[in-house]
């Protein structure tokens, strides 16, 4: 049985949210895609080592969980963490000074791209499937606390469904009736592996949540309108029922797995067809449609959070690298005097 896509209502929001905040989305989304343009561009020339996972091509899921969620939740994902990490208030020159390796960087050098942190955000985590059940304690912190309008969300990929801690994370998520969201961005590919040849299921939210006793849903990952209203709708849903929900988007990364990753699994036409519902040309296309952008202002706008980026390059690459001495510092206990 095929997805069934949860069902927004486009005209509605656009009048609920309006030019402003519409125009605000855009914005975050550009950044979003420019900063790590760049970032994978100065991997490429060297000046970043290690791994390196882009969110381009997802920008719309998370850019709409935040804004229709809100901030002061509690909130965790995986290695692929620079958009989310952006989201919640880390700067771009602390993150591509991590990702450089500098000491002036988001984990002062020492976590790369994969380990980033704010102070609502619970790290990116480079097990797969790992910070699932870090989300679920964090649901589990806001019962204990009794702390109202709060959940935990906890975003993971297709790759990581088949994994024992999301079976085990949902099972005592439900048992325990805790807030918590979890949500999977399945783009199509754990690494080079078709998802549907990973999962027994081919609906990993519908088919999945039952097992759980819990409600789950589809998202259409390429359409922010659509990922904004399910996010609302699924945050009063556990606030009020008082038990997780499960959440599939269905999305595209148009990169490879890492930067490292050709994806010869893809060919060319396929992927140019995926590319075609880019989310932010899709939105770029609606407030066009909607006079509330014009072409010329798109690019100003883009022209913008380009030159953010190229800054943040500047930065991190002037700034020092970590002093040797402090190597074992937060890492090995102080000796006693």
């Amino acid at each position: 049985m095929a997805c069934q896509f949860f069902k927004s209502d486009t005209a509605t929001l656009i009048k609920e949210l309006k030019a402003d905040k519409l125009l605000d989305v855009l914005d975050k989304m550009l950044f979003i895609r420019n900063f790590e343009t760049r970032a994978e561009a100065a991997y490429l020339h060297g000046f970043i080592g290690g791994f390196f996972h882009s969110y381009i091509g997802q920008e719309a899921i998370q850019t709409a969980a935040i804004m229709a969620m809100g901030k002061d939740n509690w909130w965790v994902t995986s290695y692929r963490c620079h958009a989310l990490a952006l989201l919640l208030g880390a700067t771009p020159n602390e993150i591509m000074a991590e990702l450089y390796g500098r000491s002036t960087g988001n984990a002062l050098g020492r976590g790369g791209s994969m380990h980033l942190f704010t102070d609502r955000l619970l790290g990116g985590h480079g097990i797969v499937g790992g910070q699932i059940p870090i989300g679920t304690g964090a649901g589990f912190s806001i019962k204990y606390q009794e702390i109202k309008d709060e959940i935990s969300i906890t975003f993971l990929g297709d790759g990581a469904v088949p994994q024992g801690s999301f079976h085990e994370s949902l099972n005592l998520a439900s048992l325990w009736k805790l807030p918590c969201l979890y949500v999977i961005e399945n783009n199509r590919w754990g690494m080079g592996t078709a998802a549907h040849r990973a999962n027994a299921v081919p609906r990993l939210a519908e088919d999945r949540a039952a097992a759980y006793g819990i409600k789950g849903y589809t998202f259409d990952g390429t359409d922010f309108f659509n990922c904004y209203e399910g996010f609302k709708k699924v945050k009063a849903e556990i606030l009020k029922d008082k038990k997780p929900i499960l959440v599939e988007v269905i999305c595209d990364r148009f990169k490879g797995h890492s930067v490292s990753d050709p994806g010869l699994y893809r060919s060319k036409d396929e992927l140019k067809e995926r590319m075609s519902k880019d989310p932010i040309l899709l939105l770029k296309s609606v407030l066009i449609e909607k006079k509330m952008i014009t072409e010329d202002e798109f690019k100003a706008m883009d022209k913008k959070n380009r030159e953010i980026a190229v800054s943040a390059m500047k930065f991190a690459e002037e700034s020092p690298w970590p002093d040797p001495a402090t190597l074992g510092q937060d890492v090995f206990a102080p000796e006693e005097k």
